[in-house]
């Protein structure tokens, strides 16, 4: 596991590129094989990705930055599924997920293994502390109702799905959904906001190889920007803006962590504040 200190937005003008992907960007998540996982001291958010090899799958240990005897003594967990299909075995219950299907596990969940279908599959992971359990469940993506946003004039055309929130699966303090953008579309979250109660991480997926997504970051007056490839995460403090605009269409797993669970507790930036 590898941890991720907190940073001051003071911090942010004397970071030069490398150290600001150091800081804010997770590369190499999807390992054959392996469960990768990264703690941010930022709301205390653990993001990992699982790539079990078919039949032969992957347990969710817990790491000594946990100081736990389980991965889930007191702390909740999210799963995803951005590639392929397989299933996660929770305390002996297998639930079978196929891509983009999402799987919340409760606080105290003992044994917890992700089995793959086929090759290449890659399970998503973000997890939040948790002070109480909520069940195990289930949100497959073709059953989750779509909100449609945007316009073809400003290319941000996109359908959000909420999986875990206030009035879908419940949580102690996680909320997470996915944005998926249209042919054609290249903008997210633009207008742009921060929310000073939540941390929030994107996971970025669907991008061809050979294209990139340009995110967004920092504070309105003074924004900096990560290059970002498919499969790759943006840890997005508190303070910050997260947008980002692609090369080519996308999609993007949001999930956050924090004092609530609002969906609309944001602050609004205007595009002619942006710097």
């Amino acid at each position: 596991m590898e941890i991720r200190h907190a940073t001051h937005p003071t911090q942010l003008p004397a970071l030069d590129t490398d150290q600001l992907r150091a800081r804010f960007l997770v590369e190499g998540l999807f390992a054959p094989g392996e469960v990768r996982t990264v703690y941010a001291h930022e709301d205390r958010v653990v993001v990992g990705g699982a790539a079990p090899l078919p039949g032969h799958p992957l347990a969710l240990e817990t790491a000594d930055p946990l100081r736990s005897s389980t991965f889930l003594a007191r702390r909740e967990l999210a799963v995803v599924v951005v590639r392929g299909s397989g299933s996660v075995l929770v305390d002996g219950t297998e639930h079978a997920l196929g891509t983009r299907d999402c799987l919340y596990v409760g606080q105290g969940a003992l044994d917890v293994r992700f089995a793959a279908a086929e090759e290449g599959t890659h399970f998503y992971l973000f997890s939040t502390p948790s002070h109480a359990s909520f069940p195990t469940a289930v949100a497959r993506f073709a059953d989750v109702d779509a909100l449609a946003l945007g316009e073809q004039a400003t290319s941000n055309v996109r359908e959000i799905r909420k999986f875990v929130h206030a009035d879908g699966i419940r949580s102690s303090q996680l909320v997470l959904g996915m944005t998926t953008l249209a042919p054609g579309s290249v903008w997210n979250t633009m207008p742009p906001h921060t929310h000073d109660r939540r941390t929030e991480a994107y996971l970025y997926f669907d991008l061809p190889p050979e294209h990139r997504v340009v995110h967004l970051m920092g504070e309105p007056h003074a924004t900096r920007n990560l290059v970002v490839r498919d499969e790759e995460v943006v840890i997005s403090p508190s303070w910050s803006v997260h947008s980002g605009a692609g090369t080519h269409a996308y999609s993007f797993v949001w999930a956050m962590g924090g004092e609530n669970q609002a969906y609309d507790d944001v602050e609004p930036v205007a595009v002619t504040d942006l710097r």
